[in-house]
C-alpha cells in the first residue's frame, strides 16, 4: 500500500469513529426528546448515521453489498419518516 492509501484508510476509520460517537448523540435524542418532534429528529438523525456508517463500511471492505443496504435502507427509512410525520400531524396513519 502507498501512502496516500495509508492516509485515505486513516481518514475512513478516524471518520467511522466520528460517526459512530454522533450516533449514540442521536439515540440519546432519540431516547430523552423533549416532545415527538424531538424524537422523530433523533430518529431521522439516527437513520442517516447509519448511512454514512454503511458507505464507510463499504469503503473500508471494499464490498459493494454495503452499498445496496444503505440504499434499501435510505428508501425504507425516507417513506418512515413520512409516515411518522403525517401520523403526528394528523393523529391517524392513512
Amino acid at each position: 500500500m502507498g501512502t496516500l492509501e495509508i492516509i485515505f484508510m486513516d481518514i475512513l476509520y478516524v471518520s467511522l469513529l466520528i460517526h459512530i460517537v454522533l450516533m449514540s448523540v442521536a439515540f440519546y435524542r432519540v431516547w430523552r426528546g423533549e416532545n415527538v418532534i424531538d424524537r422523530l429528529l433523533g430518529l431521522d438523525m439516527l437513520s442517516t448515521l447509519t448511512l454514512a456508517v454503511l458507505v464507510l463500511l463499504s469503503l473500508i471492505n471494499q464490498r459493494i453489498i454495503y452499498l445496496d443496504i444503505a440504499l434499501g435502507l435510505a428508501a425504507l427509512g425516507f417513506v418512515g419518516m413520512i409516515a411518522l410525520a403525517k401520523y403526528v400531524a394528523d393523529e391517524q396513519m392513512f
